[in-house]
């Protein structure tokens, strides 16, 4: 029976990552520990409707009573014999899972280690997840309800299968679950593969560590579980890469040539490079769209410093307002915290984001997620007693509670770019106003060689390796560059939260046929330091949609609507507002060669001469999701 099973999704293997987070290390007998109080059933072949069997362990407690299963998917390692992060956390996980009265699945994605079939990084076939439930709710030892948990990789799958309605999947807790969300409002990411039409060049560093290369081993379709976990002790299909360096890796042209040039595994790679924003294949598989169904009540984690806070939120909006029905739009919780990817349990009480003190950002993890799941899998459905929106605010340092996102107190305010045509450089005259511009227009004009890019430092971004350091620096030597363009405020007479998403319009002009424009919010200090909060980018052959390409005739000006930023960021008294723009940010989007071409395939750039435009006529400003203003 359907009805007799609860999963719970698994809590996270570190997700999208080139290598693991850190975490807090499994005790050296966690698994002594978990064989004292579980039956432990490993590498059983869980079969799927086509006869694709996928590897599944399982750790349940030592009692005849069901019990509801935490279960986690994943296309990370956790074969129990390997000395390796992953199959340690697995234990760990499970031990936390079987204390707490519940069973513990991790299962491989499809055409993963012991997984049969062929691995597709857009997810494996939604029937997976479906067959995968009906297997478990048909198992003597589950108790009726179905959640799912994750993080990143091991939460991306979740919304697409939430959108099925499965029986058995009664709840879930998605955390940094950017790539698996397809298209949502404004939102065109493809699961973090673009930003504003431009390629995120995370998965590169990525999928050389997890794609499988076209000529691999496998095991025989029909090995037994007797004989996987005999041979499981002495080899588990984990290839063994070489170190790359990233920070040059990922400089070479043409893009689509970076991981061969490493000698990386030859996969989907090479053909997913060469996919436009709206191509079918993205509406294929495993990603989340916002013309899908949603079935299922949610406590999303989102952080502030993630590559996808944006569309996360986005997705979060767009499910409390169109969910199947009723009860589900009021089952939708979240919590945002100002962390990187998957950091939600590495907080402290002087939590660090790159060189930018957040304070003390703590906050009880595993209760919140247990309790969700208690009330929902254990109480059949229970009210749970918690604010809808838990967010953290950056600057103040404090955790708030709305019922909304963004705050319903919040007003957007523009604020606009100002200058004398000198805004080049932090010490230009660009300046960040109230004041609309008058009739003169003026403009900033910068060169930008994409054989000489503004490098990225910082970001909200992961998994490039030691390409960028992700979080928050101090920007103030980046922007001595002549091709940034920098607008400060005079310093605030008040304080001033901005919470929700900030939109920018630019009213931009080149010599080229395409180029793109980047965005970047940064809280100035007194003393001068500077501190990024988020960035963005925009293709401007998309302006006019991500289903056509428009080109740009020389000199004539354009209205560019940016690919939305978020963030909860407390400016202080004595503080400045400051945005840069430019049109690179590089390796964190993939660079704009100006031509009009493809990009991928392409090995010389040229050097395009940009131009903001700010005038009465070409109001470029940026909106501000503010409940403070002092003039």
């Amino acid at each position: 029976m359907l009805t007799r099973c609860l999963i719970i999704a698994a809590f996270g293997i570190s997700g999208l990552a080139v290598t693991g987070h850190a975490q807090t290390p499994a005790p050296p007998n966690a698994k002594q520990e978990l064989a004292a109080i579980a039956i432990m059933d490993q590498k059983v072949m869980v079969p799927m409707r086509d006869g694709v069997r996928l590897c599944t362990d399982i750790y349940r407690p030592k009692s005849e009573t069901p019990v509801p299963v935490i279960f986690s998917r994943t296309p990370y390692n956790f074969n129990g014999w390997r000395d390796g992060k992953e199959s340690t956390r697995s234990y760990q996980r499970a031990l936390e899972a079987v204390k707490r009265g519940y069973a513990y699945v991790v299962q491989n994605e499809r055409g993963r280690y012991f997984s049969e079939g062929e691995w597709d990084i857009l997810g494996t076939p939604l029937t997976d997840a479906a067959d995968t439930f009906t297997w478990l709710a048909d198992s003597q030892w589950c108790n009726g309800r179905i959640g799912t948990l994750g993080c990143s990789s091991t939460a991306e799958w979740q919304m697409a299968a939430a959108s099925l309605s499965h029986p058995a999947h009664a709840a879930m807790v998605p955390q940094g679950f950017g790539a698996g969300v397809g298209r949502v409002g404004p939102f065109f990411e493809q699961g973090n593969w673009y930003r504003g039409g431009v390629e995120q060049m995370l998965f590169i560093a990525w999928l050389y560590g997890v794609q499988n290369d076209r000529v691999r081993p496998m095991f025989p379709k029909d090995a037994t579980q007797e004989e996987l976990i005999r041979n499981s002790r002495f080899f588990d299909l984990a290839p063994e890469r070489p170190e790359v360096d990233w920070s040059q890796a990922l400089k070479h042209l043409p893009v689509q040539d970076i991981i061969k040039n490493v000698n990386g595994p030859i996969g989907i790679y090479e053909k997913m490079i060469r996919r436009k924003p709206t191509s079918p294949e993205w509406y294929q598989g495993g990603l989340y769209h916002d013309d899908m169904p949603f079935g299922v009540p949610s406590f999303w984690f989102v952080s502030w410093f993630d590559v996808s806070s944006g569309p996360n939120l986005a997705l979060f909006n767009h499910v409390r307002n169109n969910a199947a029905n009723q009860d589900i739009r009021d089952n939708q919780y979240l919590v945002i915290a100002p962390t990187l990817h998957c950091g939600f349990t590495r907080s402290k009480e002087q939590t660090m984001i790159g060189e930018l003190n957040v304070g003390d950002a703590r906050f009880n993890h595993d209760e919140l997620v247990y309790g969700w799941f208690d009330a929902k899998l254990k109480r059949d459905n229970a009210k749970v007693d918690m604010p809808r929106v838990r967010y953290y605010t950056m600057g103040s340092n404090r955790w708030q509670s709305s019922d909304t996102w963004p705050p319903a107190n919040v007003q957007m305010t523009p604020f606009y770019l100002n200058s004398q045509g000198k805004a080049n450089t932090l010490n230009g005259d660009g300046s960040l106003s109230l004041k609309q511009p008058g009739d003169l227009d003026y403009v900033d004009t910068f060169e930008y060689d994409p054989h000489n890019p503004v490098t990225s430092y910082g970001g909200n971004v992961c998994c490039t390796g030691n390409a960028i350091k992700a979080g928050s620096y101090d920007q103030r030597t980046l922007e001595l560059r002549e091709d940034i363009l920098v607008y400060t405020s005079e310093p605030l007479r008040e304080g001033v939260e901005v919470s929700g998403f900030i939109e920018a319009t630019l009213y931009v002009s080149s010599d080229a046929k395409d180029t793109d424009f980047t965005v970047k919010l940064i809280d100035v200090y007194p003393d001068g330091r500077a501190f990024n909060l988020d960035e963005t980018i925009q293709r401007a052959r998309y302006r006019e949609g991500y289903d056509k390409e428009v080109f740009m005739n020389p000199g004539e000006v354009y209205k560019l609507e940016i690919s939305p930023m978020s963030t909860s960021n407390y400016f202080a008294k004595g503080h400045s507002i400051r945005i840069e723009v430019s049109s690179s940010n590089f390796p964190r989007f993939a660079r704009n060669l100006n031509t009009g071409g493809n990009n991928y395939d392409e090995s010389k750039g040229v050097v395009a001469k940009n131009q903001i435009h700010h005038s009465k006529k070409y109001p470029s400003q940026i909106r501000l999701p503010i409940s403070t203003v002092t003039k």
